[in-house]
């Protein structure tokens, strides 16, 4: 089986990268900027058909939340146009694609955990770009799995957990809003996910299994609470640690909106797929023992 990846540097395309070489019979291949440009159409449907792949995993993104804002033309043809090409493109090679989307396609209100019929609401001009990129993929592919996770990190490029662990090394204390709640999603658990589910729909193309799911890390915490795990964990490792001190969303402000619920329910994925991601607190632990690992070894380097 092989897999095509848009956005070489992404985290979920590093993940699936790393992923795929530990598994038998899987191929992924990522391909991104210049070879494919999402804001580029033209560059789309050549590069991937190129691949010949068996499904396409469409990660690329415009992922800027706050700068969103001042450049919502280039959001919107990125997140929206782009990834409605790269479905396209599948489709004419008659693969399906997996699109990644995210918790901000919800206003954050609701007082549970969002599920897949929720009606959404994004506050800011990503959110809107990624709700109208999720249109897009459906429209130009019935064979779609749009996935919206939330709250993702991993050993790859910049996330949360690599800023905090940044941070402790330099300072005693940090500042962490505190009445945000969500479900931190490791890149690694994403990836192993996607590459079940692939595997699934390669072997069983099966037109039920395809529509819009949640896929997001099991349990739940706020952001001050996801940084101090990460920091007691570091420390156990060897790593930075810094106090961390609640504050709120007022006190931290944003150019864009950010949800006050992020909470995704998994169960519709996990009934389907028979796949459920590891706790939160486990999966962060082994990101950070890694980071932390990495940053030893290229100090004595």
């Amino acid at each position: 089986m092989r897999l095509l990846v848009t956005g070489r540097d992404g985290q979920v395309a590093a993940s699936l990268l790393e992923a795929g070489q530990a598994r038998a019979g899987v191929e992924v291949v990522a391909i991104g900027r210049p070879q494919l440009d999402l804001a580029k159409p033209a560059t789309v449907i050549d590069a991937i058909a190129a691949v010949k792949p068996d499904i396409v995993v469409s990660a690329a993104a415009y992922t800027a939340v706050d700068q969103a804002e001042d450049e919502p033309d280039l959001a919107f043809a990125v997140n929206a146009a782009g990834a409605g090409k790269v479905a396209e493109a599948a489709a004419r090679l008659g693969v399906p694609v997996i699109h990644l989307s995210t918790d901000y396609v919800f206003d954050g209100t609701k007082a549970d955990a969002y599920v897949e019929i929720d009606p959404t609401a994004p506050l800011g001009v990503y959110g809107a770009s990624k709700l109208a990129g999720e249109q897009a993929v459906a429209a130009a592919n019935a064979s779609h799995l749009i996935l919206r996770t939330a709250w993702v990190y991993s050993p790859f490029g910049k996330n949360f957990v690599k800023t905090m662990l940044r941070l402790a090394a330099d300072r005693d204390e940090i500042s962490v809003v505190a009445d945000q709640r969500g479900n931190p999603t490791s890149g690694l658990d994403i990836a192993d996910a996607i590459l079940h589910a692939a595997s699934m729909l390669h072997r069983n193309n099966d037109a039920a299994a395809f529509g819009t799911y949640h896929l997001a890390g099991t349990g739940e915490t706020n952001w001050s609470g996801f940084a101090r795990h990460i920091l007691d964990t570091s420390l156990k490792f060897g790593g930075p640690w810094a106090r961390v001190r609640d504050i709120t969303t007022m006190d931290y402000p944003t150019k864009a909106r950010r949800p006050a619920n992020s909470r995704l329910s998994s169960a519709k994925f996990a009934d389907v797929f028979a796949w459920t991601a590891p706790g939160w607190r486990e999966s962060t632990g082994e990101v950070v023992r890694l980071v932390v690992g990495e940053t030893k070894q290229a100090l004595t380097v």
